[in-house]
């Protein structure tokens, strides 16, 4: 069974549920100017180093360059990002777990409006959390601890 082009109607959604559930994982593919990928692969590399890259892939088919607002497209199973969004690759790996975490609460028929973003942002903690235990590089290591304090001294539990 191959995953649904489109993730949207409720069979789609059900199909690309049980897909998940037997272990699939999409080969991630990125789309824009070769700075925009350079700066994705390095974002990538990040997501590796904390052993999150199977998260990734299992709900996240594509991350596509664009002039407007980043966001996920849960239909496409795709993250539309900006270049501003992947300027700082730390922030960048963290916004793209993120919307691995809503696009997982989508396909598991979560609401957003209730906790959706407190659910992702706990994610992208955790992964932040993840990268800075994993990473021997002190600067990556600053710049974790600087980013999870910049996230907890919000108003997100």
């Amino acid at each position: 069974m191959e995953f649904p082009e489109r993730v949207y109607t409720k069979d789609e959604v059900q199909k690309a549920r049980s897909l998940i559930n037997k272990g699939h994982k999409h080969t991630l593919t990125v789309k824009g100017s070769q700075a925009f990928k350079n700066k994705v692969k390095t974002a990538l590399e990040l997501i590796e180093t904390a052993n999150y890259h199977d998260f990734l892939r299992t709900y996240i088919r594509e991350i596509v360059e664009i002039d407007g607002l980043s966001q996920l497209r849960e239909a496409e199973a795709s993250i539309w990002a900006n270049r501003y969004s992947v300027a700082d690759p730390v922030e960048a790996a963290g916004l793209f777990i993120q919307k691995a975490q809503q696009m997982k609460d989508y396909l598991e028929g979560k609401l957003y409006y209730d906790k959706g973003e407190i659910r992702a942002v706990k994610k992208r903690i955790e992964f932040l959390h993840a990268l800075k235990e994993r990473s021997s590089d002190q600067a990556l290591r600053r710049r974790c601890e600087q980013i999870i304090k910049a996230w907890t001294e919000t108003t997100y539990p």
